[in-house]
């Protein structure tokens, strides 16, 4: 299957309606329905920064209007409580995260030299990933879900969504492991485990040699496991 139907296939298996919404062409029906969906967009990543900066207490409508210099009507035009406002934030979180994985993994395949091993492609791009915004707020979701029963409610079925997708939709990007999906199954989840553990000890290992040697330890021992099936 070529790159770009894998990545297509995947999205669409993640979030049918967001990915449809992303590969619209051509103009709108009416303009006010794009510029209702312009807002949107803008509020729910302004209450990405907010998420990122100051953690999920911070993430409210009135913080997020203020952000965004829209009045509390307007505001709640969109989104009418804070639940709904942190739905849409889940659900764009957890869509572009797997989106951003795709893309920099796909490019990195097709510049890949014969000699350099699949696996530890798919973990440097996994390692990029998780550096940025949409994956700093993943993070802040996954924690404050741990102690607040309304966000785990949202936040905990998209996760297993995400992780279902991934883990399934994953057997395409690698044929040679589908008669062995416990290992690639493991594979993935130590290296998401491992990953997440690396960027939040980062700021007591520092970005220096001591973090960089963990990753190389890491994608070296995905690869092993794929030479040991």
């Amino acid at each position: 299957m070529k790159a770009q139907s894998l990545q297509d296939r995947m999205l669409a298996a993640l979030m049918p309606e967001m990915h449809d919404r992303s590969i619209e062409s051509g103009p709108p029906e009416k303009w006010q329905q794009r510029k209702s969906a312009l807002m949107r967009d803008r509020l729910v990543s302004a209450a990405i920064d907010r998420l990122v900066e100051c953690g999920y207490p911070g993430l409210t409508t009135a913080a997020v209007a203020s952000a965004c210099e829209v009045s509390r009507g307007a505001m709640h035009h969109h989104f009418q409580t804070r639940l709904e406002l942190v739905s849409a934030v889940v659900d764009h979180v957890v869509y572009h995260r797997m989106r951003t994985f795709l893309a920099d993994y796909f490019e990195a395949v097709a510049r890949r030299r014969a000699d350099e091993p699949m696996i530890e492609l798919a973990c440097d791009a996994h390692w990029r990933s998780v550096q940025t915004r949409d994956y700093a707020a993943w993070v802040e979701l996954a924690v404050a879900a741990r102690t607040d029963g309304e966000l785990a409610a949202i936040f905990e079925p998209a996760a297993r969504r995400y992780d279902a997708v991934w883990t399934s939709e994953m057997i395409e990007a690698f044929p040679q492991w589908r008669e062995d999906w416990d290992n690639l199954k493991l594979a993935h989840d130590f290296t998401s485990a491992i990953h997440m553990g690396m960027l939040l000890n980062a700021p007591v290992f520092g970005a220096g040699e001591r973090l960089e040697r963990l990753r190389r330890f890491a994608a070296r021992t995905m690869q092993r496991l794929s030479e040991e099936r």
